[in-house]
This record gives structure tokens, sequence and C-alpha cells, in this order.
């Protein structure tokens, strides 16, 4: 229990913003008094007349249990007659005399669909067994590690036999073996905090500290959490300070006053997503900053991605209107404010955290160092890769060689930002199709362009990001209410793309030149990106050794290339370690292609050259043998462009 002083000093920092362990106080706890043991419960609700607590333990009588008011604009109550488990609200009086029951902001426990009280409960404290995982992201800095997340989202990817989805352990049990046997390396899921709708895929968040109780209980997400460490496997949970569920019992005109969000009618509305958070009122500040830290720390997640950024640093990002900033601009300044107080808050007190933001836009320095005028991200989503890219994908081979740059221009602006490269859920979604669906031609045809697909996707400078379901090639796109395709995995065909999918991870994995240099220059070297006619495209990815390097070439069209000939930096012999055609990832080669052998050759800048056959649709992954010389090479092919972030080609989803 806090002294009266402690509980003065920490309910002053709330309201000053700088309090990033609001939980502690606010919400309910077990406290030891004089008159015996009991509940405080504390609500922030400045404006309301008054505050009642009703719950299980008063037959949810609106009026015996009055809370009592503050000067920092918090009721509280204390009594020895709830119990641990028991249901509670709060009813409010607003402002404007209406009386109203509402949820508690701070609950870190909530009742099961479709109800919406916060449960009494006893926060874990779990005594963890995960310190070799966490002492060693500390030690070494994920920019240099590989990152190949797997997004989730919960209520969907399994369900029992009698139709009910899977919770934390049964994920525990499943999930994690799956994660090792496909070689990823992090597992993010959509939100988990509670939310009443599921169609929202919690994105409509009412409980921003409460585990959605659907998915299970807070010790069995920290189970499910410690257990992946001690696979090797992190944990990111996305997170959505930019908008709130707008239900009546929810955050929305808590006290009947814009409470949570923005006083201007027009900015506290987010249409299509709820309510907007006032980020500028430091008690909304204190709150949304204290809830990241939560998940940081009372469940050990490795990392937070921050949703619908752009929506929280423009203006006019929303439909409807809008008033200019006080410079006359579109900047939503209260927005960059929070965004770097969040960001300095959970890097001092994690900077092994990766903090990644989905923003959409290109206007803004969104990853570096607040100091170099970024807003302090580790990674941005490429929105701009994955809709070029997939729009490529889409088209009929016989148009590729007219948009060829669709894929080449993410050269341009790869470095402009620390980029994760998105096959998100997003894109299976509302009549976009599946992956798999979007591939053009037959079905063969698509399973060996998905298979390109994610051969592009892994060399690619950048870390990795795939949604469940596309590593089998599910046909249909994806649902919410139904668990993945895993029917589809009776057919051969996807049972191979799941195993190539595994066998590419794997590669990924265990070569540093795919992960070491994504943010350096010198990470990527372009062999030739001018080859429209063909419609083919070969590049080098580097290591920080100098025989740390891979080839990769990438044919576009149904068309198999014999004799095709690339130059590459050293003499010697090149051995192909990854060919999409083979028989066991679903097509028709049963040999790989033989060795290649350097010729002394021109092609472009370079001085040798090799020749081999490039499959139909196909992509080679070539690895120089132990006979190649690292010798000083005269010249190098140096076409990079290094743009400002300006010339990035970005474009958003959500």
């Amino acid at each position: 229990m806090l002294s009266e002083k402690d509980l003065s000093a920490s309910l002053q920092a709330f309201v000053d913003g700088s309090n990033y362990r609001a939980q502690d106080v606010l919400g309910v706890h077990r406290e030891k008094r004089a008159e015996g043991e009991g509940f405080a419960f504390r609500v922030w609700a400045p404006h309301a007349q008054q505050v009642w607590l009703v719950g299980d333990f008063n037959q949810w009588d609106e009026h015996s249990l009055p809370m009592q008011k503050d000067q920092y604009g918090v009721w509280s109550i204390f009594t020895d007659q709830a119990q641990a488990g028991q249901l509670y609200k709060f009813n409010i009086k607003q402002s404007t005399g209406r009386e109203i029951m509402k949820i508690d902001p701070f609950a870190v426990c909530f009742e099961q669909r479709p109800g919406v009280a916060a449960r009494i409960i006893d926060f874990p404290n779990r005594k963890w067994k995960d310190g070799l995982w966490r002492g060693r992201q500390k030690r070494e800095h994920h920019f240099n590690r590989p990152l190949n997340i797997y997004e989730v989202h919960a209520g969907s990817w399994r369900f029992h036999e009698d139709g009910t989805p899977y919770d934390f352990s049964d994920l525990t049990r499943e999930l994690i073996s799956y994660l090792k046997k496909m070689h990823y390396s992090h597992v993010e899921f959509m939100p988990l905090m509670e939310h009443p709708l599921p169609a929202s895929w919690g994105y409509q968040i009412i409980g921003f500290y409460a585990l959605c109780s659907s998915y299970g209980t807070p010790e069995q997400f920290q189970e499910f959490v410690e257990s992946c460490h001690q696979a090797n496997i992190g944990v990111i949970v996305d997170w959505v300070p930019g908008h709130f569920n707008i239900n009546d019992d929810a955050l929305a005109y808590y006290d009947g006053t814009a409470t949570f969000e923005y006083e201007d009618a027009d900015r506290a509305k987010n249409i299509g997503w709820g309510g907007h958070f006032d980020l500028g009122k430091p008690q909304v500040q204190s709150f949304l900053i204290s809830s990241a830290l939560f998940w940081l720390n009372a469940y050990h997640v490795d990392g937070i991605r921050a949703d619908a950024i752009s929506s929280i640093i423009y203006l006019d990002y929303d439909f409807g209107p809008w008033k200019p900033n006080k410079y006359g601009d579109t900047r939503n300044l209260e927005g960059y404010d929070f965004l770097h107080k969040a960001t300095k808050a959970i890097k001092l007190e994690h900077p092994e955290s990766l903090w990644i933001a989905e923003e959409s836009s290109a206007g803004v320095q969104i990853s570096g160092r607040i100091e170099d005028g970024a807003l302090g991200f580790d990674y941005k989503w490429n929105m701009g890769w994955m809709n070029d890219t997939l729009d490529f994908y889409s088209e009929d081979p016989i148009y590729r060689s007219f948009d060829f740059h669709k894929l080449t221009f993410s050269f341009m602006y790869r470095l402009a930002e620390n980029f994760i490269l998105p096959l998100s859920h997003d894109e299976v979604v509302h009549g976009k199709r599946s992956l798999m669906n979007k591939m053009w031609g037959d079905r063969y045809k698509q399973f060996a362009q998905l298979r390109n697909l994610y051969v592009w996707q892994m060399t690619h400078p950048g870390k990795k990001l795939l949604f469940m379901g596309g590593e089998f090639g599910q046909y249909l796109e994806w649902k919410y209410d139904a668990p993945l395709e895993w029917v589809d995995l009776k057919d051969p065909l996807n049972q191979s793309m799941q195993h190539f999918t595994a066998v590419l991870n794997g590669l990924y994995h265990d070569n540093p030149s795919l992960w070491e240099l994504d943010t350096k220059d010198s990470g990527l070297e372009i062999i030739d990106a001018d080859n429209k006619d063909q419609t083919v495209l070969s590049y080098i990815r580097h290591g920080k050794r100098k025989r740390d390097f891979l080839i990769v070439i990438l044919n576009y069209t149904p068309v198999e290339r014999r004799g095709f000939k690339i130059g590459v930096p050293y003499a010697g012999t090149y051995h192909e370690i990854l060919n999409t055609e083979m028989k066991e990832f679903g097509g028709t080669w049963t040999r790989n292609n033989p060795a290649c052998h350097t010729k002394s050759d021109s092609f472009k800048e370079y001085e040798y050259t090799i020749e081999t056959t490039v499959p139909a649709l196909g992509a080679l992954i070539l690895k120089p043998g132990k006979d190649v010389k690292i010798a000083r090479r005269k010249s190098r092919p140096r076409k990079q462009v290094k743009p400002t972030n300006k010339q990035q080609h970005q474009t958003g989803s959500k």
C-alpha cells in the first residue's frame, strides 16, 4: 500500500503526464489498512458530479458505494466487500447530470464477451525463467540479427474440433512448435487488448491494460511469452495509441466531457475507427505510455508495433473537416510530441525493445534518432514496397516488362528508413484476395510465383513479416471468425509450399548476408536491374565478411532462360543453394543446376560471368564456393541512389 505522500505524488505525476506506472495507483488494488484488508478503487473522471462503485459485491446497487473525489480529479473508495474474481463497473453521474455505467479504463482483466465489466484479480507476480533470452537481447542489437516475423490473429489461428478458438494455453502447446518448425524468429499478434467486437480484429479497444479474456488469462499469456523465449522466439504486440472504441459504456466522453478525446468534435472523431485520443492532454499521455510499458514489463514482450501512426501525425489523415495547426500546415503537433515522449520513455527503460511503426506516408522521417529529426522508431513498415510488389505480381507477365520499375524503384529508397517488408493481414481481406489468389495464372503458376515472391521478400534489404496462412498458400481470404484453412495441407502443393517457406526461412536465418547490412549501402549490389525484355532481375546481398554474399536471380516470365549470363564479382565456382522450381517445393525440377564456373568475360562493369538456367517464373540463389578468391576488385557497380525521405514511394492501407 502506498503512503498518502507517495499516492499524492503519483497522482500529481499522472496529471502532469509523467507517471508511466499509472496502473499502479488507478484501477483496483488489494490493500491492507488499519480497518482490515480489502480493495481500493480509483478512477479519473475530473468533471463527474458523482461516481459510485457497483458490482457483484453489492448486487449492482447503483448508489450504495459512493466514491470520494480528490484534487487530481480522481475518485476513490476502499471496501472490504469486494472479492477477487468478482465483476465491477463505475456508475458515473456525468457533468450533464446523466448517470451511466462505465468500464474501468485501467482494468487488467474483463469478463468474457458480450459483457464488458472489469474483473477483480490479483495480477500474477510471475517468477520469470527467461533471463538468458532477455540478457541476449540486451547484448545483441536487433539491427544486426535476423528478424523474420509471423503475424498472427490470436482468435483465428486454429480452432478446436468443437468450433471454439484456441486460447493461449493451446497456443503455447502448438503455435510455438510451429514457429520453430517454420524457422520464424518472432511472432507478432494483432491487438491482444480487450475489445468487445471480434470483427474489429482488436483495433477498437476498451481495455488498454487487459488481455482479451477470449484469448485466455494473464497467467496463460505470461507462460506463452516465457515459453517463446525459452524456444528463442521473440514476441511483439500491436498497440493502438491513435484511436479507441466509442461504445457508450467505454472511454467515450467518460465523465460527460471530452475526457480522453479532443474537445474539438471534429478532431475527437476517427471516422471508421472510433475516437481520437487527445495526445496533448497530460493525463492521456500517462494513460497510454503506461499501457505500452505495462505490456513490456508485466508480460516481457519484446516489442511493440504502434498502429496507424499516420492518423497521429497528420491532421488531414482522416475523412471529414480539419483545421491547420498554428503554423498553417497539416502536422498534428500534439501527436509528434506524444510520440517523442513515448519513444524516450520506452527506450530509456527498454533500449533493447523493438519499436515499430505502421505508417503509410513519406513526408516524415519515422525511424532513427529523435535528435536527428526522426520520430524515434526502430523500424517502419515499407508500405510502398508492399503495394508495388503485389501490384507487379498480380499482373499478366506480358505486361511486366513495362512495369519493371515497380520492383526496382524500391532499391532507390531502401535506405531512407529502417524498413520491415510486410505481407500483412491488411492485404488478404476485404476483397483484396489472399496472396496465393493474387498471383497470375493457373494453380501451378500461382504457387510458382508465390515462391518467387517470398524469395524477393527474403532477399530484399529489410526485415520480414508474413501473415499467417501465407506460409502454405491459403487460397481463401482470411476470416477473423474462422480458423486458417489447415485442410489445404491435404493438398501436396500446399504441403510443398509450407515446406518451401520453412526452407527459405532457415536459409534467411543461416546467412548473415541477408540481414547483417540491411541498413547499409554496402548490403546490396545490383547486377542487372535493366533486363526489362526478359524481365529477369539479379543482385547480390553482402554480409560484413567479404566472403558472405549471395547472388539472387528472379525470373518474372513463364519462359525458362537457358544459358542465362550475369556478371559476378570474383572468379571461381558458384553453387546453387535454392531453386524454387525443385520438385520438393512443388515444381518440376528433379536436379539442381550444376555448379557455375566463371569465365573471363565482361558484363556491365564485371570482369567475370557465369551462365545458368533460370526456371520459368522461378528464382535462384547462388553461393560462392571455397575456391572463389576474394581479391581486390578493379571496379564495382555502384548505381545506388540514396534518396531523401521525400523521394520515397509510399502508400498506405489502414
